[in-house]
Parts: structure tokens; sequence; C-alpha cells
């Protein structure tokens, strides 16, 4: 279990002064200029011997990720871009830091920005995330008043300008490249790597991409030494991790708790258990909508880490867990993802534009029972069709869920068909 002094995020839940005399006051900004004397190599290095993983979703280890950034500059500026596009359903981590912490992320910003060389920081910030904008913002003109951002920055001899981009709401915009073209004024459609943002992002220079989270963590792990963060979880999951817990919980919360902690205690400690206790539980999606889903058998057993989670054809993503308990319509519930998918795909490539409309309306007929037992085998290989064939990975996104579905609970589809051609309306699960 995770001790409060060893917390990052000290003001999740707003019950502090959020803003820079508050986050001083809780060690935030405190000998920044020392962190940035040391140097980037040593920043670098620090940052990849704690085994911080990126926490947008796929994990890549963030020091190697900053590593890519050009050594000396070509004559183009670099770009250090937050993404604060959280949309993924199920997900509200990234929003407790901009509207609690963020000068948690600010720091970061400025020292990640450092170790890259970057020339500026760019925010980009989820459309539906007016009051977190608000906030932020009001807080990166706290330390542009204070001269920690800017010309000079902390008295180091670094210039960094910061800059908050506000979205307008697509989904797709979280996909690095998307954001890219979003943040340069074009449609949201990703791009086609390589080139690679490191080698051609935004404008066409160097650039790195890294989700909220994983910059927000910087500052304290580089104050309290790599060791410290690397001793929390199994090795190459390591350090701590926000959650976000949803769904037939008694206490819905967003909580920060060491990696590789039992998916069971973290619902039983922090969310106050399943609704009508442990046995109600069918279902468990442990890393946002995009991520197939886990039976109540292997959330028993279940870790809350990258490694674990990928063993079990899961995986972490960004760790909000969505609990469903017995009285959940399965199949419905996944043919909403489908037609969140459908909605959020931006029509570039053929297999996801044609693909998750298909998906979701065969999912519609499952929903009601009125498809062919032959057709869960034909849904099955789409997804496959669409799975890995598409520039980013929103077919994935869309394909894994459905997958999920019928690996976990195909005898619950059959039925539902076998009870319709029998007329036997009574076994079906409410319209």
């Amino acid at each position: 279990m995770l001790k409060d002094q060893d917390r990052i995020f000290t003001n999740l839940y707003g019950m502090h002064d959020r803003s820079l005399a508050g986050a001083r006051k809780r060690g935030h900004w405190d000998g920044t200029a020392g962190i940035l004397a040391q140097g980037r190599d040593w920043i670098v290095d620090q940052i990849k011997a704690s085994g911080l993983r990126g926490r947008g979703g796929a994990g890549f280890p963030t020091g190697l990720k900053w590593s890519f950034m050009p050594k000396q500059s070509d004559g183009r500026p670099s770009y250090l871009i937050v993404n604060a596009d959280e949309s993924e359903p199920g997900t509200c981590k990234d929003r407790e830091i901009m509207r609690h912490d963020p000068h948690t992320l600010i720091e970061g910003a400025l020292i990640a920005g450092f170790a890259m060389g970057a020339d500026a920081g760019y925010i980009y910030i989820r459309g539906e995330y007016i009051r977190e904008r608000e906030v932020l913002q009001a807080a990166i003109d706290e330390c542009y008043d204070a001269g920690l951002i800017g010309k000079n920055a902390c008295g180091s001899g670094y210039d960094y300008q910061l800059y908050l981009h506000h979205g307008a709401g697509a989904y797709i915009c979280g996909e690095e490249t998307a954001m890219l073209e979003s943040l340069e004024g074009k449609k949201g459609m990703p791009r086609m790597k390589p080139p690679f943002p490191a080698a051609s992002g935004l404008y066409g220079c160097p650039s790195t991409v890294n989700n909220v989270e994983s910059i927000a963590v910087v500052p304290t792990i580089l104050r309290r030494g790599a060791t410290w963060f690397s001793g929390f979880g199994r090795p190459n999951n390591t350090g701590t991790k926000l959650f976000a817990i949803s769904g037939h919980v008694n206490n819905p919360c967003v909580v920060e708790d060491a990696m590789s902690t039992p998916l069971k205690e973290i619902l039983e400690r922090h969310a106050g258990g399943v609704r009508g206790g442990w046995n109600n539980l069918k279902a468990v999606i442990p890393g946002g909508s995009s991520v197939p889903m886990l039976n109540a058998a292997q959330s028993d057993e279940a870790l809350m880490d990258f490694d674990w989670l990928r063993d079990a054809k899961s995986g972490l993503g960004t760790a909000a867990i969505i609990v469903m308990d017995q009285s959940t319509d399965i199949i419905k519930a996944i043919w909403r993802l489908s037609k969140f998918y459908k909605h959020e795909s931006c029509g570039q490539c053929t297999p996801c534009r044609e693909g998750t409309g298909w998906m979701m309306r065969v999912m519609d007929r499952l929903v009601r029972g009125e498809a062919e037992l032959e057709e869960i085998d034909m849904l099955l290989s789409v997804t496959k069709q669409v799975e890995g064939h598409t520039i980013c990975a929103l077919g994935d996104a869309a394909a894994w869920p459905i997958q999920g579905l019928v690996r976990q609970f195909r005898g619950e589809i059959e039925d539902r068909i076998k009870a319709r051609k029998t007329g036997r309306l009574s076994a079906m699960a409410a319209e």
C-alpha cells in the first residue's frame, strides 16, 4: 500500500491551495534551477533509471523517448507537446492533475523541455475541459510573473515559453500525430510514420509528445531519486500511478497507488468494493474503453501493470478501471463502445472508416439477438482485418473491446441468438 509521504500528487482532491504559493508549500518548484543545472544528460539518465513508462496508454519508456530528440540543433527549433486531450472513455486522471495540482505539470514541462532541448512547450487540452483550462492558464500566468518560465526560466539561463492550446473535442486528436496536425491548424488526422515526431513533428521540427501524468511526475522523481520511484511495482512496471475507477463500485474515485497493485485490492480499498459484493462482479475493463475486458476470474488475480495485463490479452492503457456487475447487459455495453469508435473515426483509412460502422451494425443485431450464430466468427474476422491495418491505433481500439467480448462472453451472445430464434424472449436482456 502506498504511504501518504510517497504520493506525488498531494492535492489530487483539491483540499489544499492550488496556487503557486500553495504548490511551493507542498514542495513543488523547490530547487528547480538546481535540477536544470545538472544538465540534459543527467535528467534523461535519471528518468531512464526510474523506469518511468508513458502514462497515456502505450507505456513506452519516457527517458528513451526523450533521448530520440537531436542533441545538437540543425537550426530548427524543438518542441515539447503535452497531451492533455484526455478523451478515452472512463479516463479522468489528467483532469484532476490540471484542475487541482497544475504546478506539477508546469514544472514538469519546464524540466522535460530543458532535457530535450525544446525552445517551447505546448499543452494541448481537451475541448470539453473548460474550467481545467482556466485553472491551468492562471497557473501558467503565475509562473511567468514569478520568472519560473519564460526568459531565463528559474534564473537558469534557459529560455522556455509554454503555451496552452484548446482543442475542439475530437477523440482522434489524442493520437500524437493527429494532435500535431490540429496544433498546426489543420484537420486532426493522423500522419504516417516515419518520419517520427522526434525527427519531424510540429511545423516539421523535432518534437516529443508526452501524456500529462508522464510529465507531471518528473520533478518529484528527480528530487527524490530514480531508485525511490523504481522501488514501487514489479521490474519494468515501476512507480506510482493514478487509477480512475468508475462503474459499479460503491465509491467511484481517482486514486494514486503503486504499480502492480492487485486489481481486487485497489477496488476494495479505494472504491469501497464492487456494488453487491465481489461475487457480483461480471467484468472489468482495466485500462479505458479501448482495451479488452477481463472476466471475474481474471479480475480476481489481476495485477495492475503493463506486463501482467498484456499477458492476459488486455492492457493497462490509461488505467481507467471500468467495473461491470451482474446486472450489466455486456453485449449492449460493448455495442455502445463500438458506436463511440465509429463516431470518432477520422475516416482516413478504409479498414477503420468502413470497419467501425460495419462492426457497430453487427453489434446492433447481436444486442437484439437478431443475428446468426455464424456472424460471431465473421465479426471476429473483421476485427482482425481492421486491427493493425490502419495508420493510427483507433482501428485497434475499436476492434479490441469486441474481441474481448467474444473471448469472454461468447456463450452469452449465442444464448441470446438462440433465445430469439425459439421465441423465448424472457431469456433476453432488457432492450
